[in-house]
């Protein structure tokens, strides 16, 4: 998956988005900046225990800068 700026999913993040309805509605309801900011993130998770969580909260709309 590409973002419209050009960013390509890790995908770890893509498949957990894509397990993840809400994660992924949520998602794509996020501005550009806060899209690159969680992608980010999610190029520092270091388990699979982590990237459950940041898809979670994602999911939440917890999300924030």
């Amino acid at each position: 998956m590409i973002i419209d700026y050009g960013e390509e999913l890790p995908i770890g993040f893509g498949l957990s988005l894509a397990m993840n309805e809400s994660a992924m509605e949520q998602f794509s309801k996020m501005t550009e900046q806060q899209k690159m900011s969680v992608v980010q993130r999610s190029k520092e998770v270091g388990s699979r225990r982590e990237m459950e969580s940041l898809v979670s909260e994602v999911a939440k709309g917890q999300w924030s800068l």
